[in-house]
């Protein structure tokens, strides 16, 4: 198969698609690659890395979706990218389609095989190519948070941790999953106090066996969530539903009640935001605030450690990348249910649910579109 891989285009985003090593095996096992030129500089790797194990270096991004069968990516392709997918070729990136009708409708016009590495599942349920930079993110979004916390940035000016006779700041994080349980781990790593909010008893008992009596571990009801937010300095907010747009759970009637010069960082903001105040930023311009409270909002947080999300993001999405590879898209999905469940846009129709329920599209169920 051809595989391309074109360089980032969303704002101050670094990362890229594969690194040298996984083209080393990708070639290794009888496929072809391009990169475009330069798509790895900005984590270390210059085009002699990628010609040293086998790709073929090309000058821009049109030849690469000209000719590739295969294009591999971190974020969603953005707009003149969807322009120049075709019928035919396979898509394997973040997508988020949930909030992003015009990405919806492009690739749903392009006739584009796109599979997202966000509802990619394993055996267990869980969603192994979000993993890792649900991990990254959640790590970030404590470093976001305690810069925001600054006076400079518009914060209360509070240090996360207090000092000896000051007490630290309160941190309040909505959602106990993969974001929220790194979140938690830095937030305590800094000595702030730290309540999470899940309704889902089964987590909270691992989380309290995880982290013991340090961690305030509350079940999220409305009055609950309401009561943790207005007396919190940093909210980060956590939630995930696979696929779907994010719930809005701090309202902006709650947002003028909250303390002034507190914090909000929403993670969930990929797939729309769970602060109803919520609107994407870039790291180039990455904080704005509403009533006196400092929102963060970047779309693509882990692009700010670029190398060590993409080396992460390799890790997991390799295998699944030498299988379609390997087998093609139709044998591959065919094999493997858990990556079956990536697929979002098959043809010109859309195959996630919860994507069709939410853009209002008709759902065609991913086994049985690949079937026509």
């Amino acid at each position: 198969m051809l595989i391309g891989v074109p360089k980032e285009i969303k704002n101050n985003e670094y990362r890229v698609g594969l690194t040298p090593a996984s083209v080393s095996e990708l070639i290794h096992h009888g496929h072809q690659v391009m990169v475009e030129t330069q798509a790895g500089v900005g984590i270390g790797f210059d085009d002699s890395a990628y010609q040293a194990v086998g790709a073929e270096i090309v000058a821009a991004a049109e030849t690469i979706f000209e000719r590739a069968e295969m294009v591999v990516k971190v974020k969603e392709p953005q707009p003149n990218e969807c322009r120049m997918l075709r019928e035919g070729q396979l898509l394997f990136t973040y997508l988020h389609l949930a909030p992003d009708p015009t990405q919806t409708e492009l690739l749903v016009a392009s006739g584009v095989t796109a599979i997202a590495y966000e509802t990619v599942t394993d055996k267990r349920g869980g969603l192994p190519l979000l993993v890792p930079m649900s991990e990254v993110a959640g790590r970030m979004s404590i470093q976001a948070g305690a810069m925001c916390l600054e006076k400079s940035h518009g914060g209360a000016g509070l240090l996360l941790g207090g000092v000896p006779g000051v007490a630290p700041a309160n941190v309040v994080v909505i959602g106990g999953g993969v974001v929220g349980t790194n979140a938690i781990r830095m937030a305590m790593g800094l000595e702030a106090h730290v309540t999470v909010l899940d309704r889902s008893i089964e987590r909270l008992a691992e989380l309290d066996l995880q982290f013991g009596g340090r961690l305030n571990t509350i079940y999220s009801t409305k009055e609950a969530l309401e009561q943790y937010v207005l007396d919190a300095d940093l909210v980060v907010g956590a939630v995930l539903v696979p696929g779907a747009a994010a719930p809005k759970l701090v309202t902006r009637e709650m947002l003028g009640r909250m303390k002034p010069g507190s914090v909000l960082v929403d993670v969930a903001i990929d797939q729309g935001g769970c602060f109803e105040t919520s609107h994407a930023t870039t790291h180039a311009d990455p904080t704005y605030i509403v009533d006196n409270i400092v929102h963060y909002c970047v779309a693509n947080m882990p692009g700010a450690v670029a190398r060590t999300s993409t080396f992460a993001l390799n890790n997991a999405t390799l295998p699944f990348a030498l299988a379609l590879a390997d087998k093609g898209f139709p044998k591959a999905l065919a094999d493997d249910p858990c990556l079956l469940a990536g697929l979002n846009v098959h043809k010109g129709r859309v195959t996630y649910e919860a994507v069709a329920h939410d853009l209002g599209y008709d759902y065609l169920p991913a086994a049985e579109a690949l079937s026509r």
